[in-house]
């Protein structure tokens, strides 16, 4: 499994599979909002923990569809489904490297961006926090929608309307963590119930992704 990992990594920088767009959207969202609502600080800083938000899923949803595409044009995505490794494993492994080359890179930038967008100083930690929690929820179900239209010509825009209403939950609990740790109020729920979805997510869908691509793959 170490051996896929560094492979998707690999892949992924020298095809710039969501490295860069990522981040370059999520760079070019931050600047824009303060240009469309004005430069009023207080206006920013409320609205600051649900755009970081927002952007950061934008960002991760610019490149789900390359998760299992290229591996299933090249026919390595069948070798996968035979080979000994399980292909609940396989489909975590590139999840993780999603994460790893978007979602862990948005994480970082993230407060510097909130400087842009007036966030509240004592919100920049928990902003990071709740990107750490949040963000792998994203990729792993953003796997399982790629997995679902693995094969579809014109995938990307069904993956979209698919894993949205799934990403909700995340980003709800995600912009309050912010929201909270802006105002000084306490973080317990919400940042618990951010912990359990992405637990939840990296327990059940691996199984769930595995079997749309066993059944895409007859």
């Amino acid at each position: 499994m170490r051996a896929l990992l560094i492979r998707d990594l690999r892949l992924a920088l020298r095809s710039g599979g969501g490295f860069g767009l990522g981040l370059a959207f999520f760079l070019i969202l931050a600047v824009l909002v303060p240009l469309g609502v004005g430069a009023e600080g207080g206006t920013l800083g409320r609205i600051a923990p649900g755009i970081l938000w927002v952007g950061a899923l934008l960002a991760c949803l610019l490149s789900l569809d390359r998760i299992f595409a290229l591996d299933h044009e090249d026919g390595s995505l069948d070798l996968l489904a035979t080979s000994p490794l399980p292909l609940e494993g396989a489909v975590a492994m590139k999840a993780l490297a999603h994460w790893l080359v978007t979602g862990l890179p948005l994480t970082l930038l993230a407060p510097g961006l909130g400087v842009l967008l007036n966030l509240a100083p004592p919100a920049y930690g928990w902003l990071a926090l709740s990107l750490v929690l949040g963000t792998p929820t994203l990729s792993m179900v953003g796997a399982f929608g790629a997995a679902l239209t693995v094969g579809l010509r014109r995938g990307g825009l069904l993956l979209s309307l698919l894993v949205l209403p799934l990403y909700v939950p995340t980003l709800i609990f995600g912009a309050e963590v912010v929201r909270r740790g802006a105002e000084g109020m306490a973080l317990g729920t919400p940042l618990a119930l951010l912990a359990a979805i992405s637990l939840g997510a990296a327990a059940l869908l691996p199984f769930a992704a595995a079997a749309a691509l066993r059944v895409n793959l007859r």
